[in-house]
C-alpha cells in the first residue's frame, strides 16, 4: 500500500493540533498506562523528557512499543504514531536536546541542567507509522508508514 501522507505531513499536522500528545506505554503487570506530553521532533525522531525512574520509562525498558496520540480538536482531527522507544541519559544527548532541540525551558523541570541532572533521560521514539483523522475519520484518513 502506498502511503497517503510523508512524515513531513505528519509531523506538520500533530504540530498544527497542539504541542502535547498522550503517550501510551506498557508496564511489565501488562497494564496500560497513558499520561500527557510535550514532544519535540529532531528529524525523524520524536523525542521527550522523563525522570529516569517515571512509570513511562519503566516502562519502555521492560516493552520498548509506544504509541502516542496528539489532542483532537474541536473538529475532531487528531494524530496517532506507533513506534519503539528507547532511553537516553549519557551526558552528550542531554546536552545536544537541552540546547537544540526542545522548545521550552527544560530547566524548569530539571534545574541542574543536562550536567547535573542524574534522574532525567530523555525518551527517543523511532515513528513506526502513523494514522491522520480528519472529523474523526468521517472526514478521511491519511497513512503513513516507514
Amino acid at each position: 500500500m502506498a502511503d497517503d501522507i510523508d512524515l513531513e505531513g505528519v509531523k506538520s499536522f500533530a504540530s498544527d493540533l497542539s504541542p502535547w500528545a498522550h503517550i501510551a506505554t506498557v508496564g511489565a503487570d501488562g497494564a496500560p498506562d497513558v499520561v500527557p506530553i510535550h514532544p519535540c521532533w529532531e528529524g525523524s525522531t520524536l523525542w521527550t523528557m522523563l525522570g529516569t525512574d517515571s512509570v513511562k520509562a519503566r516502562n519502555v525498558r521492560h516493552n520498548p512499543n509506544v504509541a502516542l496520540h496528539w489532542q483532537v480538536t474541536e473538529v475532531g482531527d487528531g494524530v496517532e504514531i506507533w513506534g519503539t522507544g528507547t532511553l537516553h541519559d549519557d551526558v552528550e544527548t542531554k546536552r545536544r536536546l537541552w540546547s537544540d532541540v526542545f522548545d521550552y525551558d527544560l530547566n524548569a523541570f530539571a534545574p541542574g541542567g543536562p550536567d547535573n541532572s542524574p534522574d532525567t533521560c530523555f525518551l527517543a521514539v523511532a515513528p513506526e507509522r502513523a494514522l491522520v483523522l480528519k472529523q474523526y475519520g468521517m472526514g478521511g484518513s491519511l497513512r503513513w508508514s516507514a
